[in-house]
């Protein structure tokens, strides 16, 4: 298949194409495949996610995925990962904790390309060293979709596309690279994975580490981890997870003095972005209501240690990206 996407391609939008589309992808998948085995690197994002559950349908225990947790994860999602794929769905999972190699490596790293390439960089080589270990190799699954490939000139320096080692010798599997993430998702759905991890936000390659803006440090990622988790929360239950694309918080490396217990206390803000889009190409700014706005700033202000402040981002793309770098 090319890396066209074919005007007559009808968009998945039922369990019935859904359906047909898993198929279809099954077949081509043992017809590409054999008898060999497939190396797929699971983020617990919905595109890995979805390639993994597909593949597991396709080829079983053929399909080895590495899930490396690199520190900058949001809070609960790797032990999502392990429940799913290894509890669930019996993959062949490996697991690596490296957070503390990432952290140590991005310490006093501010510059955010510079963040995204040892990230992106690191990752390939933790994965690597993993995938030296496994014999028999012969494939690289990758959750590449179609805004992927139309995007891949430099804008998303941090995504997959052309960003393996030149000597990493396997062919690629990508099953759902002709798909929007709105596609992905009715696809994952119809495969049976939770709805947790299937309306799950887009959550870019480098994790939390272009959302702790600036030289990231472990207790402004740890305000951010546990801020960002109040905000989905407070989202799920007001049922905005069901209507906005994509939400989270971005804490910068600036500090404001406030007040907490009658003392001046100085703390990091935490920027709220929610916006909707179809394409990723652009997008706009969701209007939340005041009284959770209130609620959430509430929350994340008492809760969270070291955030003293919490703003609303009212800027679409364009002009601001999605992602704050």
């Amino acid at each position: 298949m090319s890396n066209v996407r074919p005007d007559s391609m009808a968009r998945i939008t039922t369990p019935e194409l859904a359906e047909k589309f898993i198929e279809e992808q099954i077949a081509e998948v043992r017809a590409q495949v054999g008898d060999k085995k497939v190396l797929l690197a699971l983020s617990g994002g919905v595109d890995s996610s979805v390639v993994a559950a597909l593949l597991i349908k396709a080829i079983g225990k053929q399909l080895v995925c590495v899930h490396v947790n690199h520190g900058l994860m949001r809070k609960g999602e790797s032990e999502q990962v392990i429940e799913v794929f290894r509890n669930q769905l019996d993959a062949n999972l490996i697991y690596i904790d490296a957070t503390d190699r990432f952290l140590d490596l991005l310490a006093g790293v501010s510059e955010p390309e510079k963040k995204r390439k040892i990230i992106g960089g690191e990752f390939i080589k933790v994965f690597d060293e993993e995938a030296g270990k496994l014999e028999g190799i012969s494939f690289l699954a990758q959750g590449t979709i179609y805004p992927d490939i139309l995007e891949s000139d430099g804008v998303k320096a941090h995504h997959n596309v052309g960003g393996l080692p030149e000597d990493m010798q396997f062919e690629l599997v990508e099953p759902v690279k002709l798909l929007y993430k709105d596609e992905v998702r009715v696809v994952g759905k119809a495969l049976g994975l939770p709805a947790s991890m299937v309306d799950r936000q887009p959550f870019p390659g480098p994790g939390l580490g272009v959302r702790c803006l600036g030289a990231i440090t472990r207790d402004r990622l740890n305000a951010l981890r546990e801020a960002d988790a109040i905000l989905r929360e407070e989202f799920d239950n007001a049922k905005l997870n069901e209507t906005v694309w994509q939400y989270f918080i971005a804490v910068p490396d600036m500090k404001s003095v406030g007040v907490r217990n009658n003392k001046r206390y100085e703390g990091w803000p935490a920027i709220i972005r929610a916006v909707n889009t179809t394409d990723a190409m652009s997008a706009t700014i969701e209007e939340i209501p005041y009284e959770l706005l209130h609620k959430i700033t509430a929350r994340i202000t008492s809760e969270v240690e070291g955030i003293n402040r919490v703003l609303y981002d009212l800027t679409p793309k364009p002009i601001g990206t999605i992602e704050w770098e």
